[in-house]
């Protein structure tokens, strides 16, 4: 029996371990000094935990299509702010606020999404100097 216990103690501290680790805290991927807007077209939404994501193409002065990655909270978080599948479809034009990744890539944190009727969603709470 204490063998039994002792198993699976072990086991949920893994499970706990490994819950922990997967998840970043925001200062370790985004900076807060570099806020950041983009304005183009929804091409895709990812529904999903611990983290959903929105995909945005934006047009470069030069023509260039840039796909910028912007990470939100989790999707049943974004369902209890009132999101909704349809509310992001394919194809709309939005603004998006947000913070930079550290790493220089098009990818951010989503503050808020803009839509050209003026509808905004909120992705999350603005991070804090020093947020984790």
């Amino acid at each position: 029996m204490t063998r039994h216990v002792t198993a699976l103690l072990a086991a949920g501290l893994l499970l706990a371990a490994a819950s922990a680790s997967a998840h970043h805290s925001f200062s370790a991927e985004y900076d807060v000094e570099k806020p950041v807007t983009v304005t183009g077209t929804i091409v895709g939404m990812r529904w999903s935990n611990p983290h959903a994501w929105i995909y945005i193409e934006v047009k470069e002065p030069d023509g260039t299509a840039v796909k910028w990655a912007f990470e939100t909270a989790a999707a049943n978080q974004l369902y209890r702010r009132g999101w909704r599948r349809e509310d992001v479809p394919d194809g709309a034009m939005v603004t998006v606020a947000g913070w930079r990744a550290r790493n220089g890539t098009p990818t951010a944190n989503a503050g808020t999404i803009k839509f050209t009727d003026g509808k905004q969603l909120f992705a999350g709470p603005p991070p804090t100097a020093g947020a984790q």
